[in-house]
């Protein structure tokens, strides 16, 4: 038996759910609609976040993978990890949130042999820490790029100065001098 992986096509969201009924027209986008509407909800935000930059990159053809060890791969190879983070979430604050970014090492996995493998790393080129910085629940919109901050980072940095280190504040983050940028110049940083 040949269990391969699986050629993902991009979907358009007018495929239709299949019952011997017949009785069932949801489409996927109702699915989508269900199930991601929540933009700043923290998985959602995060797909939105590889999302964006995707688009900045100009690699946004590709289908995003979930076991691969690092989120993008920009046109020249660098692999690239995509950390995102907010003050403002769905569910209801007593005050704004604080910033931090998960940057644990992680295994690689290997779906060839369908294991983990190895010693737990950074497997990326660079880090690109998204972070949704409006600060008004009325007004916050995860559409708006203009609402959005990046900060980016060579891996090789926190390997030196935080090899073993789990997560990171926004303050911390900054102390490593990471370049700041908008959407639309992410890009010319990593690959001027």
């Amino acid at each position: 038996m040949d269990l391969g992986p699986i050629e993902i096509t991009r979907k358009t969201g007018e495929e239709k759910f299949k019952s011997k009924s017949d009785l069932n027209k949801i489409s996927l986008l109702e699915f989508w609609q269900w199930s991601t509407s929540d933009l700043l909800a923290n998985t959602t935000r995060g797909y939105l976040a590889e999302f964006i930059v995707a688009n900045d990159l100009g690699v946004n053809k590709t289908l995003r993978t979930d076991w691969k060890s690092y989120d993008l791969t920009s046109k020249k190879g660098l692999k690239i990890e995509i950390k995102t983070s907010a003050y403002i979430q769905t569910w209801e604050q007593s005050k704004i949130s604080k910033i931090i970014y998960s940057i644990n090492p992680s295994k690689n996995y290997d779906p060839i042999k369908n294991r983990f493998d190895g010693k737990p790393f950074r497997d990326s080129d660079y880090y690109i820490f998204c972070l949704l910085h409006h600060t008004d629940q009325k007004t916050i919109n995860p559409l708006d790029l203009d609402q959005w901050a990046f900060y980016v980072l060579e891996t090789r940095i926190l390997e030196e100065k935080l090899p073993k280190q789990k997560t990171i504040t926004l303050s911390s983050l900054l102390k490593l001098n990471p370049v700041k940028c908008k959407y639309g110049q992410i890009n010319k940083i990593i690959e001027p």
